[in-house]
Parts: structure tokens; C-alpha cells; sequence
């Protein structure tokens, strides 16, 4: 049931000017599971995913309401749900940039060569330097899952060597390669790429400093003071 009682400028300005097309009684219905769903997202995805489908019911030809649905469903781990959304958003908007969380849905549900043809789509789409990194990323996952560990590794290269992306995106980009020098017992290496991926990342999304203190032989602290080395990249690439 969606709360009676909440702030509707909680409310992104977008999202309130789309609801001006239904009926008030309906808005404020919608209002409310969408708060609820953005409340709950962390600490319940079910929950979470159970508003926003009660949202998107109410107005499911609104793009907005498509969009938290296919969110909520995708943090809840329904992924099936989640790329009906998807598949349908990407329709009423003709925005390419949903390729990459469609072709992770499509790993997710054991469909390795579906998420290949989105990948291909993605490809040769003009993707936001954000989603190519995305898409780089479900790429390497599928080629994991497929035993292809060496392709895998290929393609995140080429993209820490080639791809300009904003400074999340370069995180958890360079993050992942990280990941695999650690993996192939490359800890100096592993080690500068963790450092890369921390600096770029001032809101400590991941736990790239800990994963330095364990390659250092120290307790994990979560401390960004602590001493890191850097590397220095080109200047960097901001989405238009």
C-alpha cells in the first residue's frame, strides 16, 4: 500500500511533471509508491520492486513510471520483469543507452548469446561514454560466463587504454581491471589500477582503498587518507 502521508517534492521536478496528464487522485497514488519504492530501494529491493510495479500499473504508458519499474525489478534481482521494461522503454523513448542493463539481464537469465546481440547493438550505437563503459563490462562478464576468460580480459583492456568516460564510469572501469591483474597474480599491477580506480572515485562507491590495505598487508582501514599511489590520466570526457 503506498503511504498517505509523504513530501511530494521528495519527488524529482521530471517525474511530477509527467503526472500532470493523470487524474490527481491517481498522482497522488503513483507519488506515493514512487517515494516508497526510492525509500525502500537499498534496504528492500522486493519491496521496493513491489511499489514500483504498483506505480507503473497505474500509468504504464508513462515513460518515468516504465523506467523505476525496470530499475526497482533489476535491483530486485527480476530480471525477466526488468527487461520487458527495458525492451519497452527503449521503444517509447528510442534511447539506446538501456542496451547495456538489457544485455546484463539477458546474462542474468542464462541467455549468453542474447546478450551478445545487444552488445553488437550497443556497439554501433552512439552510447554516452557511462554506458560504454557498462556495456564493456557486461561484455567481459558474458565472455567469463561463455569460459572465454582471455577475450574477457582483451576487451577491458583495450577499454582502460582507449575509453574517455566520466570519472564514475573510469572507476569502476579500471576497477574491474584491477580485478583481473589480481587474478593473474599481478599484485603490483592490480594494485596501481585499484589506486586509479579510488582516485576517481571521491565518493568512495567502491572499496578500492581496502583492496589496496590488503595488497599492503594491512587491515582494511576504509581510511582514503591513508597513502595510495596515483597514476595520471588524460584529461577525461564529460557526458553531453
Amino acid at each position: 500500500m503506498a503511504p498517505l502521508d509523504f513530501d511530494e517534492k521528495a519527488l524529482p521536478a521530471a517525474v511530477r511533471a509527467e503526472l500532470r496528464g493523470v487524474s490527481a487522485d491517481t498522482a497522488h497514488i503513483i507519488e506515493g509508491h514512487l517515494v516508497a519504492a526510492a525509500e525502500l530501494l537499498d534496504e528492500d529491493p522486493a519491496l521496493a520492486n513491489a511499489h514500483a510495479q504498483a506505480a507503473r500499473r497505474r500509468a504504464p504508458r508513462l515513460p518515468v513510471l516504465r523506467e523505476v519499474a525496470a530499475e526497482a525489478a533489476y535491483q530486485a534481482g527480476e530480471y525477466a520483469s526488468a527487461l520487458n521494461d527495458y525492451r519497452a522503454l527503449r521503444r517509447m523513448t528510442g534511447n539506446d543507452n538501456f542496451l547495456p542493463v538489457m544485455a546484463d539481464c539477458e546474462r542474468a537469465l542464462g541467455r549468453p548469446q542474447a546478450a551478445l546481440r545487444l552488445i553488437r547493438e550497443g556497439e554501433a550505437a552512439g552510447l554516452s561514454p557511462s554506458q560504454r563503459v557498462e556495456l564493456v563490462l557486461v561484455q567481459a562478464g558474458v565472455r567469463r560466463d561463455l569460459g572465454q576468460r582471455d577475450e574477457a580480459v582483451r576487451v577491458v583492456r583495450y577499454a582502460v587504454k582507449n575509453l574517455k568516460a566520466p570519472t564514475e564510469a573510469t572507476a569502476r572501469l579500471h576497477y574491474a581491471y584491477a580485478e583481473m591483474l589480481l587474478e593473474d597474480g599481478d599484485t603490483a599491477g592490480a594494485r596501481t589500477w585499484f589506486a586509479s580506480a579510488d582516485k576517481h572515485d571521491p565518493a568512495n562507491f567502491l572499496d578500492s582503498q581496502d583492496r589496496i590495505d590488503i595488497i599492503d598487508g594491512r587491515e582494511p582501514s576504509g581510511d582514503p587518507a591513508d597513502d595510495m599511489i596515483f597514476i595520471d590520466d588524460e584529461s577525461e570526457e564529460t557526458d553531453q
